[in-house]
Order: C-alpha cells, then sequence, then structure tokens
C-alpha cells in the first residue's frame, strides 16, 4: 500500500532572507509495510497542523553555529523533508502505543504525512480536554513552553517588577507579557505596527507598548517607558533593542535570550551591548532553549490550562491553509506579518 506525500523543502541553502524561489514542494510515494513482524517501528502520521517558526532559517543555512548543538538545531539539507512541532492523526502504526486515529503531538513534516521514526518525539493527545487542535501547537506546545518557563524559570521574576517584552505580538512574546501581567508585574510591550500596539494594550493588558518601527532612539524610547528602569527583559529579537534595553536596566536585571530575529537573515547585525553596565549593575545574560525547560512541563500545562479555561489567557493564532502555504508562512515571519502564533492547517481535523 502506498500514499502519495507532498511536502516542502529547500532549493538550496538559504543565507539571508528566505524568498519563494528558495523553497519547492515535492511529491514522494510513502510505503506503508503492514507485515505485523516488520522490524521497522515507524509511525505514519497525517499532519492536520504544523508549526512554523523563524529559528528554523539557522537550520538551512550552509553554516550555524546552532547546527551541532541539539538534534532539533540540525543543519536540513536541499531536498530534504523539514520537521518541526505538529499535531496529527495516527494513519498507520507498527507500535503498541500507538492505534490507528489516536491524536498525536511531536516532530512531524512540513507536509501531509509524516513518517515517525521510534525514539523521535511523539505523544499521544488527549481528545477531551476542549480546547482547538491548533492550541497544542502554541500555546500548550513549545511556544507556551518557553514563554512560561522562560519566563518563570529564567528570569525569576517577582510580583511589581517592570518586564519589557521585545516582539510582544509574536507566538512568545504575547504569552510572556500576560503571564508576567497575571504575576502582578508592570510590562511594556514592542511590536513593529501600530495595529499591533494597539492590541498588546487593549486586547491583551499590557501597561504600556512602543512601535519600534517609529523611534529614532530606542534607549530614548525605554527611558520613556520605564522611567525607573527595567528589572527583566524578555529578548526576542537582539541587535538594537538588547543594547537598549541593558542600558536601562537596573542593578541585578536579569535578561532571557529566547531569539535574536534581526540577526537571523542579516550577517552584519550584532548586539553590543555597554559591557561595563553588565558588569557594575550586575545584569544576567542568559540564553535558553525549549528542551531546557522540560521539568516545568507538568507546572505549565496546569496552570496554563487553568487560564485558558478562567479566561485570565488569551493565545492569538495566526492560521495558514495547505502545504502550499508554508513557504510564504514562513517568509512572513522575517517580515512582520504575523500577529501570535504562526501555523499551517495542512489537513481538516
Amino acid at each position: 500500500m502506498e500514499i502519495k506525500n507532498k511536502y516542502v523543502t529547500i532549493k538550496t541553502n538559504i543565507n539571508g532572507a528566505p524568498k519563494e524561489s528558495d523553497f519547492e514542494i515535492k511529491v514522494e510515494n510513502v510505503s506503508l509495510i503492514i507485515e505485523s513482524e516488520s522490524e521497522f517501528k515507524d509511525v505514519v502520521v497525517k499532519n492536520m497542523f504544523v508549526s512554523i517558526d523563524p529559528y528554523q532559517i539557522n537550520r538551512m543555512k550552509s553554516q550555524s553555529s546552532s547546527q551541532g548543538t541539539i538534534s532539533f538545531a540540525t543543519a536540513i539539507s536541499p531536498g530534504d523533508s523539514i520537521d518541526s512541532y505538529g499535531v496529527g492523526r495516527v494513519l498507520f502504526s507498527h507500535r503498541p502505543d500507538f492505534k490507528k486515529g489516536d491524536l498525536v503531538a511531536g516532530l512531524l513534516t512540513w507536509g501531509e504525512y509524516s513518517i515517525v521514526k521510534e525514539g523521535s518525539l511523539l505523544n499521544k493527545l488527549d481528545p477531551n480536554m476542549g480546547f482547538p487542535l491548533s492550541y497544542h501547537v502554541g500555546v500548550l506546545g513549545f511556544s507556551g513552553l518557553t514563554a512560561y518557563g522562560g519566563f518563570f524559570q529564567v528570569c525569576k521574576p517577582k510580583p511589581g517588577e517592570k518586564v519589557f517584552v521585545s516582539a510582544a505580538s509574536g507566538s512568545i512574546g504575547h504569552l510572556v507579557g500576560q503571564y508576567a501581567k497575571l504575576l502582578g508585574c508592570y510590562v511594556v510591550g514592542s511590536a513593529g505596527s501600530q495595529e499591533k500596539v494597539n492590541f498588546l494594550k487593549e486586547r491583551l493588558g499590557f501597561d504600556d507598548a512602543f512601535n519600534y518601527k517609529q523611534e529614532t532612539d530606542l534607549k530614548s524610547a525605554l527611558k520613556r517607558c520605564f522611567p525607573q528602569g527595567i528589572d527583566v527583559y524578555f529578548d526576542n529579537v537582539g541587535g538594537r533593542m538588547l543594547e537598549a534595553a541593558v542600558a536601562n536596566m537596573n542593578s541585578f536585571g536579569r535578561v532571557a535570550v529566547c531569539g535574536v530575529i534581526s540577526e537571523y537573515t542579516n550577517a552584519t547585525t550584532r548586539a553590543a551591548p555597554e559591557m561595563l553596565d553588565i558588569i557594575y549593575k550586575r545584569i544576567t545574560i542568559k540564553g535558553f532553549l525549549a528542551s531546557d525547560l522540560m521539568n516545568v512541563y507538568a507546572e505549565f500545562l496546569s496552570k496554563t490550562v487553568e487560564y485558558l479555561k478562567g479566561g485570565k489567557l488569551k493565545t492569538i493564532e495566526d492560521i495558514s491553509r495547505g502545504v502550499e502555504s508554508i513557504p510564504s508562512a514562513f517568509i512572513g515571519l522575517f517580515n512582520g506579518e504575523n500577529m501570535g502564533k504562526k501555523i499551517v492547517k495542512v489537513a481538516d481535523e
């Protein structure tokens, strides 16, 4: 038995801003081995939703220092399928712990179907949780865990502290700001349009927000928003924004470096924070990955489900449809086109 699988790949390595011409849609025949004694322990999953994340650009480069650090960051060669976090339904299984029809979340691919090898990330989903399946890609998936764990574990915030979040309308930033407000912090976010600024303040409850594209001096902008200084900075962009935040931080301030999207597609953009500030203010700057945060997964899931059901937390999704939309959805991340978590719906539930 065979099925045809349509999937996205890159034509060549991408060392700058991604373009439509860098990608192509391929079709392959996938064989389903049905013998019960098969030596393969594969699970064939029909993909429903797949995550679109900016870090993937570093995997598509001909070389990146990130590629040798962790399995999730390994290089993608032209022609290869591209794995990403996603949600799907089991079509066929050679493993006793998964059966046809099971809803699952894990490392799927940017395509219609995924063949998940034994040992790869794949977990059953509880169909009775009462949330849209897309939530398991975003707010209840790695994006949510990154926001929750990065804020509480890395930033170690206290009620009443002053918190700055860059790319605050993005997949992680919009959640970080809300977690901070729920803790009782003063929260300011930056975003790339007035529409997003209004959204942060009016819909998500940020205390203040600003459009960084309209600011000629980011240090002055942050001084205006934080006249008494910043205690916690959740960094999603790097570059000049990191420099400005450090310049406005209080003693013993903490910076959680989640992403540096301003540097992903421009090799000449590098943050150069004032080192004397870091030393004399005893500022902590720490990078982290979602995989570092699995020790708080149960806590994250419990609290987030509670907040969602209680209407205390809002999640924003930007959903495109179809495998063919994946390249443009990915490119849009670097043009600031999305608001909230970017997801592609591959198939109906």
